[in-house]
């Protein structure tokens, strides 16, 4: 399935760091009340806010799947790999893709050999999928100069897991060539968190997987979140009790959205939503007893011709 998305590389500068959003795909309309059956038009509609292109003009939830890239220093660092090409998955929406996600990649100045770093806040099947690509029949890291990273907790849940066929075939092309290479790093990460490069730190943000990771940008001063699934959409941030239907544990994510909501209102830091549409970003500011983001709308570099 080939699938288009918008011309051009949005980008967020935080301090002396460019955080690009490398789009892949628009994830379709009855993903949202799939994904968050709770967050229903009624709901939505209570928030004005949430029209600056968050819904469409029913009130539907948007939602999509695009990675962030960002230079730290001399290091090239990805932040998740999405969902992937040609890959056999149960999901219509994610199955056999045929996307521009590496050219994409490349134009905003991130050809896959020179990418140093990459964060997977979690294990699942939309945050992996470019981890690899199919060359000659196999499954091989896209990243080879990389280290893959993630956290301890996150692969050792998973490895007791009683895990469905999807699931198994999800780790048979997409994670385990990265471990047979000798590519993926575990990373203790306790409650303050663990810097795995100068000013990139994960955060452990569990619920949604026991561990599940945010991933931290600090530079000269500014700060930045990315969400990873702790957040889908920003209809999460007025209701932090609606959660996906595929958080493992459901009151664990709620309190953990409910702690970091809290933690973030009405400061500096600029919030990148894993799966928010544009405008992708925004500041948590307090709105009564709940919260709402205010959009930090995207500069966009123009892709090479």
């Amino acid at each position: 399935m080939q699938t288009q998305t918008p011309p051009g590389t949005p980008h967020w500068n935080v301090g002396d760091v460019t955080v690009h959003r490398i789009d892949e795909i628009f994830l379709p309309p009855e993903t949202g009340p799939w994904l968050l059956p709770d967050a229903t038009p009624d709901v939505v509609a209570q928030h004005p806010w949430l029209h600056t292109g968050f819904t469409d003009d029913a009130s539907a939830l948007r939602l999509d799947s695009h990675t962030f890239a960002l230079t730290v220093g001399t290091l090239r660092v990805l932040v998740d790999t999405g969902i992937g090409n040609g890959k056999t998955r149960a999901n219509p929406a994610w199955h056999d893709l045929r996307t521009d996600y590496l050219q994409r990649l490349t134009d905003a100045g991130f050809p896959p050999d020179s990418v140093d770093l990459v964060v997977l806040t979690h294990l699942h099947t939309d945050h992996v999928g470019w981890n690899t690509r199919e060359e000659n029949g196999a499954w091989l890291p896209t990243f080879p100069r990389a280290r893959y990273v993630t956290s301890r907790a996150e692969r050792e849940f998973w490895s007791g897991y009683a895990m469905d066929e999807p699931r198994q075939q999800m780790f048979r092309d997409s994670v385990h060539p990265v471990e047979d290479a000798g590519l993926l790093d575990l990373v203790d990460v306790p409650a303050e968190g663990a810097e795995v490069a100068p000013g990139i730190r994960l955060v452990p943000t569990p619920g949604h997987t026991p561990g599940h990771v945010a991933v931290e940008v600090h530079s000269n001063g500014a700060s930045a979140l990315i969400t990873g699934d702790l957040l889908h959409h920003p209809v999460q941030l007025p209701h932090p009790h609606i959660g996906s239907c595929v958080d493992i544990d459901p009151g664990q994510a709620e309190a953990t959205r409910s702690d970091l909501l809290a933690s973030l209102t009405d400061t500096e830091t600029l919030l990148l939503g894993t799966h928010f549409p544009h405008p992708t970003a925004g500041r948590v500011v307090s709105d009564g007893d709940t919260y709402r983001l205010a959009p930090v709308p995207p500069s966009h570099t123009a892709s090479p011709a």
